[in-house]
């Protein structure tokens, strides 16, 4: 495994854990100190993150099993959407802050991160791997 790709796990599992605790601190602790709409702009941008912290974990299992160049632009472009989008979602509603653009940006690298991993698939050779041995 490269030094890189554990930075991205780490990341990855940051993100996971993040997503946990703001989407029960939505359920459960904005009830009473929020609105309804800035609890659901949390619920959004928790299930955003959930969805994409997902599609990184998946990559990063598919890039240690067949690493294909152009990967990592993918995590970084969902990292930064995720930063974006959900984040000045939390920053929104947990502490007031209008990050205007931020938002849309946000989620135009979500979007690119999707149509990069459509480039790094249609490149990748998929019958360039080695063959399965289940005994290892």
């Amino acid at each position: 495994m490269q030094r890189t790709d554990k930075v991205w796990w780490l990341g990855v599992a940051f993100s996971g854990a993040l997503m946990v605790l703001l989407g029960a601190y939505a359920a459960h602790g904005l009830e009473t100190r929020a609105s309804a709409e800035l609890i659901s702009a949390v619920e959004t941008g928790v299930r955003y993150q959930a969805w994409h912290t997902l599609a990184m974990l998946a990559v990063l299992v598919w890039r240690s099993s067949c690493p294909v160049a152009g990967q990592h632009w993918v995590l970084a472009l969902w990292s930064l959407g995720i930063a974006g989008f959900s984040g000045s979602l939390y920053l929104m509603a947990l502490a007031g802050l209008s990050l205007g653009i931020v938002t849309p940006i946000g989620g135009l690298l979500l979007v690119a991160g999707w149509l990069v991993l459509g480039g790094v698939a249609i490149g990748a050779d998929f019958s360039a791997r080695p063959p399965h041995n289940p005994g290892g």
